[in-house]
This record gives structure tokens, sequence and C-alpha cells, in this order.
């Protein structure tokens, strides 16, 4: 397939990129490099640096190359920087979006939309949560993003076309930077390895539902082969609290970790976890990395200096 891959440059647009170029689909990447980086990229992709909030730049090139799949990854992905500049954050991933869908509309392409599961469901959803529960957002970057995913439907209703949404989990591997304002493990396995406490925001109670980027990954491809409408969740369904992380961290450095605790942050959700069983029956998808295995990778990872180019 022609597949166009915005984000392609982040963390898991890289991966899905490779994975998507391994299996001979013909790939171009779109990235504003404001997060992603052009050495994540493997030189087979035809990289295009403009952002999705450029409607006109966007809608020309999709016009162009015509990419019979769109997989949008492109997003505003901080919480608290969504806390702190709302609009901002909706100009890239509502606006962006339907950018996205006018661009994909036009040129008959089929969209994979990357929502979050961990931040859609909101305080008072049953854990783990399905697909069918009411999305309650805590903050600004899940209400952007759920409004995202009206649109997308809104597109299957009014224009008949096929786009699917994927509610990932909190992803985490390789690539993932270390030094950035998301992404727990890489961040505490980074200080780790430094010799320094890891920082818990909170009494480190609060739970997340992790799954690897492999994993993530395998339900891209999967979603993109089933070639229907849908909204799937994609994790492990089961809680770990940062307090655990931090152990498990611990385990793959052979030392025991002691986090410094700080005041919890505005706009974090206190409990996450995805049920998958619709992936799993629609899409013959399931998690098949352990969190424990998953944190070890990224650790050795980090260890041999964290290479844009590693695998997973």
């Amino acid at each position: 397939m022609r597949v166009l891959v915005t984000g392609g440059a982040g963390f898991i647009g890289s991966h899905l990129t490779d994975a998507l170029l391994a299996r001979g689909d013909e790939v171009t990447v779109v990235d504003d490099l404001s997060r992603g980086r052009l050495a994540r990229l493997d030189e087979q992709a035809d990289l295009h640096k403009l952002s999705i909030t450029d409607a006109r730049a966007l809608a020309a090139l999709v016009e162009h190359l015509r990419p019979e799949l769109i997989c949008h990854l492109a997003a505003q992905i901080d919480v608290r920087a969504s806390v702190a500049a709302p609009a901002d954050d909706a100009q890239t991933n509502v606006v962006g979006t339907v950018n996205v869908l006018e661009a994909a509309r036009a040129a008959d392409a089929r969209v994979l939309f990357c929502s979050t599961g961990g931040a859609l469901y909101g305080r008072d959803a049953p854990i783990p949560s399905l697909e069918d529960v009411l999305p309650l957002p805590e903050s600004p970057y899940g209400i952007a993003k759920y409004c995202a995913e009206q649109y997308v439907s809104l597109y299957n209703r009014l224009h008949g076309c096929r786009h699917a949404i994927l509610r990932l989990a909190n992803v985490y591997g390789p690539r993932q930077d270390p030094a950035g304002e998301s992404g727990v493990i890489p961040i505490f396995c980074a200080r780790v390895l430094a010799g320094e406490r890891p920082v818990i925001y909170g009494d480190g109670r609060q739970t997340r539902d992790y799954v690897y980027i492999g994993d993530a990954v395998a339900a891209f491809l999967a979603a993109a082969d089933q070639g229907r409408p849908g909204i799937w969740n994609f994790g492990t369904g089961v809680e770990t609290s940062v307090v655990g992380l931090a152990g498990l961290i611990g385990g793959a450095a052979g030392r025991q970790v002691e986090p410094v605790f700080a005041a919890a942050r505005p706009g974090e959700l206190q409990r996450s976890a995805l049920a998958a069983e619709r992936a799993q029956r629609d899409l013959s998808w399931r998690p098949a990395v352990a969190l424990a295995e998953g944190v070890r990778r990224v650790y050795r990872w980090i260890e041999a200096g964290a290479p844009d180019r590693s695998g997973y």
C-alpha cells in the first residue's frame, strides 16, 4: 500500500514506519520535527517537514501522493501542556485532525486515528474500561482527543468513510525520549542509570496500563489489514502503580530504587486500564510482551546510549 504516517518521526510513528516498510509498503512521513527526530527514520521513508495545522500544505501533499491509508499519529501529547495551553492543544489535536480527515476525503484514503485510552475514560469509569464507557476526560488533552474521535466517526457517517480509532494504553519502549515530559518508564530508567532518584508526583498509588511499543505497532497493522471502521482499545487490562513500576525498574537495574515524592499534578487520572477483548475478537490482537520484560528492554536500550534507530 501507499501509506502516509503523520508524526512518523516520533516514538510510535517511527516504529510503525519501520514495520510498514518491512512488509513492503511505500511510506511517506509527515512530521514538523517539533518532537520527532529525523535520525529515527529509515532512509527508505520519504519525509515531508510540515505541520498538520497547515491545512493547505497538507492537502496539497496528500493530493499529490494519493495514499491509500493515512496513519494519523501527529499530536500534542503532554497532558500538563494541555492544561497550561488548552487552545494550542486543541489546535493540533482537533483542528489538525480535521485537516487530516479533509485531505483524506479528497484523496479517498482511509484513516487510522491514534487516540488515547488512558486519558479518555475518566475517574468514574469501571476498570478495566470498555469501549462503550462514556468518556469523561480529566484534561484538555483527553477532551481534544475525544473531540477528534467524534470528527472521525462523523466522517464515517457523513461521507461513508471507513476510518478506525485506536485507543492506546500508555505505550512505552525504545526510542521514547528519556529526557521528555512524558513517558515515565524511560524517564525513570534514565534517572536510575544516572544514579539519581526518580520523582513520583502524588502518592505513587496512581495506576496506568502499560503496553509495549511492539504490541502497539501490531495493533496498527491489524487495524490496517482489517479494513473496517471501528473503535478499539489496545491495552493489557492490568493496572500498575507508579510505585510498582519503580520496583520493576529496580529489578532491571539490579538494585533497589528509592523515589522522591512531589506534589500531584493537575489533570492526571488516578486509575486507568483498558479492556481489549474487542480487539482480540475483531483483530486477533493480544499483547505479547510482559511489563517486566519490556522495562528490562528499555533499561538496556538507555544503557546502550538510547540509539535512535533501535528496534524493539
